[in-house]
């Protein structure tokens, strides 16, 4: 993706230089585990960090080592890549009569505390509503790339920022709230199938913004994004980890649906078309 000496977001908190936390250690399978299961977690991968702990996990103190040129060059990517996100929001918003509320983005390493509980690394990329922030630990692409076969490259990370952003964009428009409330009441199984359309949603709107940003684009770029959402999806997921998939309990969409909402997304540009809870029923 183009972005050398384009205009840089300063809402990104980046803390990956700062010591102390409480870091979840020890995950070994089980975090990989749990990072399958809530991979891309929308508003709910905070809540792993407990679970970790009571799978086993130690905690200790850490003192993150200083940013390596290459640490620093990321950050600067991240930087660029919000604010892409920025200005085609409220560009999108404005023209809906609205305001867009810029959200902020936290790059962490190993653990961090947020308006939604703690978290480590194994959450993966996650949107917290409490305090409406990004979290993302980059250590994150490689376990995508290494062990779940995504094709990497800065597109994918691109993606993911995008996808987050997704979910800050439900949640200014009330659409996360409006789902929790449907999820009242319902069987596992349906409250599953209002989380599917509330990621894919989140994918419909990553294609938008990269609809929006074709210019800044690359050949190979959409390639990664596609490699990166066929690598998260349920039923690639599931195969992958346990040899069998279990429909009922997907809570993000499967591979094909992934790649399909980023492509719609991609192909119309119009938030209008993000139809996932009429069509994921």
């Amino acid at each position: 993706m183009k972005w050398r000496g384009s205009r840089q977001s300063d809402n990104v908190e980046d803390r990956r230089g700062i010591s102390g936390g409480k870091a979840v250690i020890g995950g070994g399978v089980i975090g990989i585990i749990i990072l399958l299961l809530n991979v891309f977690g929308g508003e709910t991968g905070q809540q792993i960090a407990p679970i970790l702990e009571q799978l086993g996990g130690q905690q200790q103190t850490e003192t993150a080592a200083p940013l390596s040129k290459e640490d620093e060059e990321m950050g600067n990517f991240v930087k660029s890549v919000l604010a892409y996100n920025e200005d085609t929001w409220t560009k999108i918003f404005a023209e809906h009569g609205m305001t867009y509320e810029k959200p902020k983005l936290v790059l962490f390493k190993g653990a961090v505390q947020t308006a939604c509980g703690g978290a480590s690394s194994a959450s993966g990329p996650f949107y917290c509503p409490g305090d409406r922030k990004v979290y993302m630990d980059l250590a994150f692409f490689e376990e995508l790339k290494s062990k779940f076969g995504a094709k990497g490259g800065d597109f994918a990370i691109a993606y993911v920022i995008a996808h987050e952003i997704g979910h800050h964009i439900q949640t200014l428009l009330g659409t996360s709230a409006k789902m929790r409330q449907e999820q009242q009441g319902k069987s596992e199984a349906e409250a599953n199938k209002l989380s599917v359309a509330l990621e894919l949603q989140a994918d419909f709107y990553a294609g938008v913004w990269a609809h929006d940003n074709q210019d800044k684009l690359e050949a190979g770029d959409i390639e990664e994004a596609l490699s990166a959402a066929s690598a998260v999806g349920d039923d690639a997921i599931q195969s992958k980890m346990q040899g069998h998939v279990v429909p009922d309990s997907f809570t993000h969409g499967t591979s094909e649906q992934r790649m399909y909402w980023f492509k719609k997304g991609f192909k119309t540009g119009d938030i209008k078309q993000g139809t996932t809870f009429e069509e994921i029923r």
